[in-house]
């Protein structure tokens, strides 16, 4: 769903402040690796109505993260596609994707909301398309790089990447 994250920041972050919960404000991804149960924020996009179940169980603590979109992740990609031996017409097209995506530097890219019950986190996440567009682009250039990498050519990173 194609919404404008940083007004839905403001609507949840005015919401939390009226409600009853306490909010811990978290690093987005600090869930990874834990037993998550994720909302279908696609059938059921609103944020109320998840935190409404949080208050049936009696939730007093919720996680809220927040990511904006950083120039530095169009860079590394960039970078990545300038040492890939691409042909033109390849080049072109990623280079198109990132520049539209370049257009979103500095906006909100992912927003969760979470809650401890019976030892698993349920998680309400929302994403732009933009977005996801573009993280289908890195799982792309990253999976070009792979293969690149496997290929035999010399090369002295050995196709490894790291987004640490």
């Amino acid at each position: 769903m194609d919404l404008n994250l940083d007004s839905l920041k403001r609507d949840i972050m005015a919401y939390l402040d009226t409600s009853e919960f306490a909010v811990f404000h978290s690093s987005p991804g600090g869930l990874e690796g834990l037993p998550l149960i994720l909302w279908d924020s696609e059938r059921q996009p609103d944020y109320r109505v998840f935190l409404s179940v949080a208050n049936q169980l009696n939730v007093k603590l919720v996680l809220f993260a927040s990511r904006e979109f950083d120039l530095e992740e169009i860079q590394e990609l960039q970078s990545e596609i300038e040492e890939m031996e691409l042909d033109r017409e390849d080049r072109r097209d990623y280079d198109t994707r990132l520049r539209e995506a370049r257009q979103h530097t500095g906006v909100t890219c992912d927003i969760e909301i979470a809650f401890e019950y019976g030892g698993r986190h349920y998680v309400y996440e929302v994403q732009p398309d933009w977005y996801e567009e573009f993280l289908t682009l890195q799982d792309e250039i990253m999976g070009l790089i792979a293969v690149e990498g496997g290929s035999g050519e010399d090369d002295s990173l050995g196709g490894y990447f790291s987004k640490n």
